[in-house]
């Protein structure tokens, strides 16, 4: 229920709708209006052999480049044989002491053929990343090697690791709103047997999925099987590393938190359903509540999105406050659904000041979402194409269309609130008459009787003054918040139960959309940001740029200094236009100059050809810029070599065009 602030009632709610779209409309201009140039969290950049690149000698290493530093699971990096054996004997490590890199060693005879590189990594904020790509020794061939290229997420071990994020997600809103709904909305609300259980069922709730977490990481970074997760080796490793080293921490704080409830004089009483309702938990109470709840948020911020990419300092503060908002907000609804519906011991009922109390928290923890996601999405996103040309931004866009419409109910949950709060008198009638001495007893929602007003001499007359237009449904012009018809000719008790439940309905339905938004949260903190899925697109597209096929070509005239090489480079190798340049050398390995120099091609499974690629001398080498190829294929190259003005030797080879 994330209305105004009750100070301040007058304000027409009919006009709340249109101020929502305004207010969503404006901070997304704010936040696309000045968008940054993309910047990658972590992405490949490189590698070494390049992607599609033909090598006439074997490398003895695979290097890849990545965007920002990455760690590495079990099977980091692997490097396949077209028969599909294993040629890397060790793992994967940085290259040269860089931590965005990842370098493995070959074996030392590799045969010709196409080599399969298959890598999965962990990104700087948490995720695994994974891929794969070819490079070939002497030749392209077929390839028995075979690579998955399912998303990390789509395992056994990645579907259950989201739906355990999901409900760690679940658990923390509703520890936090039920634990910020008592300690500074209502404190009697820990005489409610619901209440308490709220709470105990949203640390419960964490505390397992942590633990599920915990088991189910290692698995999902390396995409191994669920029985893996209890590998002691694999979760040794977890442990030590970042994810590892955050939930353990979040245990922690949660088994603070858990002895702190058990200790405090003011929550004993109830476990065994004795003593009174406390009226305040105290300031040290409710800031050590603060501060676990902002610990416990931050073992989300240094683990995912925030912990990588632009302005980390910032944005781990950012997404903390973000995460305790959310909690606030959604668990404070659900806590105030079920204090709405249930009375504690001797009929323990909740006040309208509460509710006024929740209002203005809710509205201030809205407040905090609003700003911390606009930031959180100007620092994702980064520009309208991304918002409309990645997955994190269409599911972005869905998760704001959820909040237009959760702001939309709001609404409704504001005018059915302010019946049940007592609104003030105007400054200008206060000012024209003295104010009566009374002492206002804070009304109970729902409760049956007439309202008493005590420490006064007003008699009956006062007591009437007492109750506010806001509360007889007459004054702020609203109509019934329910929809029930004119409620002229009902008794207060029977007017403030309809309130109520009007209000129970709205904040209801705004408590089940709150859901909705926090399972499409829960899908973003598993998406690639649209900045990392962007900059991976141009690293690919670099990576797709033209590559040259190069073949060397043997020839022997059978007299002295008549033997040689002829090397024959084609730029991009693929179908379509190409650039062929030709380089003669001499059995010596120097540069040697003939007088002529002819190429022809012709793929005779199809019958094409021979195609002239009329080359050109160019002082030193022979080249042509337009030869055009119409087909992929094995292409059979014809070579005819002039070394004088009489010898001549025609020559073969062959090339792969893609």
């Amino acid at each position: 229920m994330h209305t105004g602030s009750p100070a301040s009632p007058g304000s027409p709610p009919s006009r709340r709708p249109l101020t929502v779209l305004v207010l969503v409309a404006a901070v997304l201009a704010l936040l696309f209006g000045g968008a940054a140039p993309a910047l990658a969290h972590t992405a490949l950049s490189g590698s070494d052999p390049a992607d599609g690149s033909v090598l006439q000698t074997p490398p003895r290493q695979v290097t890849l480049t990545f965007t920002e530093s990455i760690s590495f699971p079990d099977e980091a990096l692997r490097v396949l044989s077209p028969a599909n054996e294993r040629v890397n004997p060790r793992p994967a490590q940085h290259a040269d002491g860089k931590a965005n890199t990842a370098r493995v060693e070959l074996s030392g005879e590799l045969p010709e053929g196409t080599y399969t590189v298959a890598w999965r990594v962990i990104s700087a904020d948490g995720h695994p990343i994974s891929g794969a790509f070819t490079f070939s020794i002497g030749k392209p061939s077929e390839t028995a090697a075979t690579v998955t290229a399912d998303s990390p997420d789509d395992t056994a071990a990645g579907r259950l690791y989201g739906f355990f994020r999901y409900l760690s997600y679940s658990g923390l809103a509703l520890l936090v709103g039920a634990a910020a709904f008592i300690l500074l909305c209502w404190p009697a609300a820990v005489a409610l047997r619901p209440v308490r259980r709220l709470l105990v069922a949203g640390w419960a709730t964490l505390a397992v999925a942590t633990v599920a977490l915990l088991l189910l990481r290692g698995p999902y970074e390396a995409a191994g099987s669920l029985a893996s997760a209890f590998d002691p080796a694999r979760l040794a490793r977890t442990a030590t590393g970042k994810p590892g080293i955050a939930f353990l921490v979040r245990l922690a704080l949660l088994l603070v938190a858990a002895a702190v409830m058990r200790r405090h004089p003011a929550v004993r009483p109830f476990r065994e359903g004795e003593g009174s309702p406390p009226t305040d938990f105290g300031i040290r109470f409710r800031l050590a509540g603060t501060a676990l709840a902002l610990g416990l948020a931050l073992t989300w911020a240094t683990a995912e999105h925030a912990s990588a990419g632009l302005q980390v300092p910032l944005a781990m503060p950012v997404a903390a406050l973000h995460l305790v908002a959310m909690g606030v907000w959604l668990g404070g609804l659900i806590t105030l659904v079920i204090a709405l519906r249930d009375r504690g011991p001797g009929g323990l009922a909740l006040p309208a000041s509460a509710v006024g109390r929740f209002a203005t928290l809710a509205f201030r923890a809205v407040a905090v979402l609003v700003g911390t996601g606009l930031y959180q999405s100007w620092r994702q996103v980064g520009s309208w194409e991304a918002l409309t040309g990645t997955s994190y931004g269409r599911t972005l866009v869905v998760k704001v269309a959820a909040v237009v419409l959760v702001l939309y109910v709001a609404s409704y949950s504001r005018r059915a609130a302010l019946r049940l709060l007592r609104e003030p008198v105007p400054a200008d009638e206060a000012q024209r008459r003295p104010e009566p001495e009374v002492v206002r007893v804070a009304q109970l929602v729902g409760a049956s009787g007439p309202r008493k007003v005590t420490g006064g001499s007003g008699g009956p007359d006062t007591a009437a003054e007492g109750r506010t237009d806001g509360a007889d449904g007459h004054g702020d012009g609203d109509g019934d918040s329910d929809g029930d018809g004119d409620s002229a000719g009902l008794s207060p008790a029977a007017e403030s139960e309809r309130y109520r439940r009007g209000l129970r309905r709205t904040v209801a339905a705004e408590a089940v959309l709150g859901v909705v938004v926090l399972a499409i949260t829960t899908l973003l903190t598993g998406t690639q940001p649209s900045r990392a899925a962007v900059s991976e697109s141009a690293s690919a597209a670099v990576g797709q740029e033209p590559q040259a096929k190069v073949v060397t070509v043997p020839f022997d005239m059978g007299t002295a200094n008549r033997r040689g090489q002829v090397q024959i480079t084609l730029t991009p190798g693929r179908v379509g236009e190409n650039t062929v340049e030709a380089v003669v050398f001499s059995e010596d390995g120097g540069l040697a100059t003939v007088p002529e120099l002819r190429l022809t091609l012709t793929q005779r499974e199809s019958g094409i050809g021979p195609l002239d690629a009329k080359l050109k001398n160019q002082k030193g080498y022979w080249a042509t810029y337009d030869l055009r190829l119409p087909m992929a294929g094995e292409w059979n190259l014809d070579i005819v070599v002039r070394t004088t003005e009489i010898d001549q030797v025609t020559v073969h080879g062959t090339v792969r065009i893609t």
